[in-house]
Parts: C-alpha cells; structure tokens; sequence
C-alpha cells in the first residue's frame, strides 16, 4: 500500500462510484492517471524553451541527489545479491557516479534536440480556400512499465516531457528503492524550472496487480509501453485496453559469412556479446557459415573462453568446438534457439548459406537487431533487404540499436512492432499528429 498526494489540480475529474468500490491499490494508481491526464494537457502548451529549461533543472538536480541515488542503488543491489539475481542483472541494475553522470548528459542532449512538437508535417489548400496543416502533437498520457534498469527512468521521463507527455511509471521491484530516488530527483528540479504536478509519476509499488491495472486504464492513458520479459509483455498484452508498443525479446544474431575478414567478425562477435550481455541489444546466437568454421573458431574460441562465454552448439559446433577443448561448451536443443541469455551464454549454429542465415533468424528470432558480417555487398545488400527486424547490420555490432547511438538523446525503448514506433524509440515516435483546418466561411 502506498500513499498518493490527493491535492489535485483545478479540473481534476473526480474519482467515479465505480472507483470507489476499487482495492486501495487501484484507487491510488486511478488517482495518479487522473493527476496525469490534467497534467498533459499543461504540459501540451508548453514551448521549446519551457520544456529544455526544465529538462536542464532535472540534470542538474539528477547531479546533486546522486548521493541519495546512490544509497538507494545500494539497498536494491544488496537485495538483488541476497536473491540470487545473475551477475548481469545486477549489473543492469547497478548504478555508479558515472551512470549517474552520464544520465545528466542525456537530458541535457535531449534538450538539445530540436522538439518535434508543433512540426508542419503537411500542409496544402484545397479548391475551396480551406487549409489544411498535418502537425505533430503529443500522445497524452503514455505508461511505460519496465525491468531491471533504473536508468530506463530518467529516459522515460524527459522524452516524454520533451514531446509533452505526462507519463506514469512502474518499474520493476528489484529497483524500487532507485527508481523513487530517481524520480524524486527528476520532479524536485522540474518543479523548480516550471514543470507542471503530475507531469511524471511513479507507482511505487511492488504488487504485480499494479501491471493488470495499468493495462485497463484506457480512461487516462493513451498508450501502454512494457518493456522487459516475454511474460511481462504478454501479461500486458493480455489486458491493455489501449494500444501497445511493445519491446519484446532481445534475441539478436550475428551472422558470419563465408567472405567475412575474420578478425573484423570476431571483434564484433566479442562486442555484441561480451561487453553488456545482460542488453537487449546483445547478441544471444552466433551463426557462421559452414565454409569457414574451423578458421573462426581457431581464432573464437581462445577469445570466447578469455571472456568465460558458456557456449551451447548444435552438433557440427560442438564436435568442432569440443576438438578444441573448448572449456564450457555443452550441446544445443530446440529452446536454445529461442533464449534470450542475457548472461555470458552464446547460442553457436553452422548455416549452409546466407539464405539458411535468414530462414533461421525469421524463424527463431524476435525481430529486434540482426547483423552480416562479409566483405561481399551483394550479400549484404540481401541480408539487409530480407531480415524483417527494426535494425539491420553490415559489418557493425548490434549493440548499437540504441537511441544514444543514434543520435536520438535517449531512448524510450527498442519497438519490434511495426506500427507507430519501430526501433530505438525517440521523440518522434513519441507524438502522433492532427489536422488542423482553416477557412473563411466555407461550408460544404
């Protein structure tokens, strides 16, 4: 149970007689989509500057909580540890005066950026006079629910503050006591600069029922983002009486072709794998084209077992692996194919062709970040045209499916839908548009 400040703004619709026969959980996560909904449309009227002021108030306050982030950081990292969490997780959950930092930066580039809101995206008069502009708006009230990650909290935030969204929170438990600490940081100095009540909110509570809640609150929220597990997207999924965006299994593969330059493949195959493998963006299955097995793998393997990578291989990898007495090898099944690791495990598979590459990702992957590794450009140019995922690679690691990468500031997460938002989600895809409409008197 947890308590919300009832202290609306004028406006605020009161809760209905069907909410008053609610639990107390979801009265309260009512109460915060009713305070949210007031918010947005405030928040809609805000200009560029008043938007970047604040954003630039919230990295500064993000700078001197980080203290009290930190302390808070260190109360999940313990619990995680005392629960058995992988080391991966732990550190997708671990925050350190560096990430701390590097978060403040992100909002500062956010504000950099140009806002979308207000763009003409069309516009045209027709035979009559009347004209016709198609401009971008926000989306409204936007929930996101998300795991592990405290930083996905501060990124939420002011993206959707940029494009002048109110948005409502619900992270995972294991960072609970970080994710509070963070969007206190965030709402303390946007209150400053002029940020409006209610424009970020936090459900702080561990309940899952918070999840099904959340989903059936079309009410107040216009769009649902989960962003975590296969179970927690569908749990979503299953009850969201709005639309969904949704950032599915990160299963993402690189492919090495019998024309790579083998030292680039291994590079990138160590990248993708080994540098955070507990990202969406990390590769979980590595395919290598028959040809040229035994050359990568005598260059792979020493490479693979320094980073202690457990690999799990179908039988021609195996008996090639293991005549090399690859350390931590054992034998793939039919599942391996369709996990999602997030941890120093690598799937390992021999395809016969580029073609049998593409058959195996459209069939086990999840259409999130898929990558060619060859020196041929046809082969590339088809690799490119015929893998169906938001992001696809030529001679380049997949961990770059992000939106500081891409020069989008941050990110809200990593779309594998192919309606409204596809890919590292920035701020346009955190808008929608309308037709505005201007005459002299016409009628039809």
């Amino acid at each position: 149970m947890f308590i919300v400040n009832r202290n609306f703004q004028a406006g605020t619709p009161l809760c209905t007689y069907g909410e008053l026969l609610m639990t107390t959980l979801e009265q309260d996560i009512h109460a915060i989509g009713r305070q949210a909904r007031v918010a947005s449309r405030t928040l809609a009227r805000l200009d560029a500057k008043q938007k970047n002021s604040i954003l630039i108030a919230m990295a500064d306050e993000l700078i001197v909580r980080s203290p009290a982030i930190l302390a808070a950081n260190a109360e999940d990292i313990s619990a995680a540890e005392n629960n058995g969490l992988t080391k991966a997780s732990i550190d997708r959950l671990r925050l350190t005066d560096l990430r701390i930092a590097e978060m403040a930066d992100s909002i500062r580039q956010v504000a950099e950026l140009a806002d979308p809101v207000g763009e003409i995206l069309r516009e045209w008069t027709r035979p009559n006079g009347i004209r016709i502009q198609k401009v971008r708006t926000p989306l409204g009230v936007i929930g996101i629910i998300y795991e592990s990650r405290p930083n996905v909290t501060a990124d939420a935030g002011v993206l959707c503050l940029k494009t002048g969204n109110a948005v409502i929170l619900r992270g995972g438990s294991e960072a609970l006591a970080s994710n509070i600490a963070i969007t206190k940081a965030l709402q303390a100095g946007g209150l400053h600069a002029g940020l409006p009540d209610h424009s970020i909110q936090l459900i702080p509570s561990k309940d899952r029922e918070a999840v099904r809640i959340m989903a059936a609150m079309d009410k107040y929220m216009d769009v649902i983002i989960p962003r975590g597990g296969h179970s927690l997207i569908e749990a979503v999924v299953a009850s969201a009486r709005m639309p969904v965006i949704k950032h599915y299994d990160g299963i993402c593969h690189v492919y090495v072709d019998h024309e790579a330059d083998l030292p680039m493949a291994l590079e990138i195959a160590i990248n993708a794998k080994c540098q955070r493998p507990g990202v969406c963006n990390a590769m979980e299955t590595i395919l290598i084209h028959r040809d040229i097995a035994d050359q990568f793998f005598a260059i792979a393997a020493p490479a693979f077992a320094k980073q202690e990578v457990e690999l799990v291989a179908d039988d021609s990898a195996f008996k090639k692996l293991a005549s090399l007495a690859y350390p931590n090898l054992r034998a793939a099944d039919d599942q391996t194919w369709r996990t999602e690791w997030l941890n120093l495990i690598l799937s390992v598979r021999l395809v016969d062709d580029t073609e049998n590459a593409i058959l195996h990702i459209e069939t086990h992957g999840s259409h999130h970040s898929d990558a060619i590794v060859t020196n041929n450009p046809h082969t590339a140019e088809e690799f490119l045209a015929s893998v169906d995922s938001s992001t696809v690679y030529w001679n380049a690691s997949t961990r770059f499916t992000d939106g500081g990468e891409f020069g989008f500031g941050a990110e809200i997460g990593i779309s594998t839908d192919k309606l409204h938002a596809r890919g590292p989600m920035g701020l346009e895809e955190l808008t929608t548009y309308k037709y505005l409409i201007r005459g002299e008197g016409q009628i039809r």
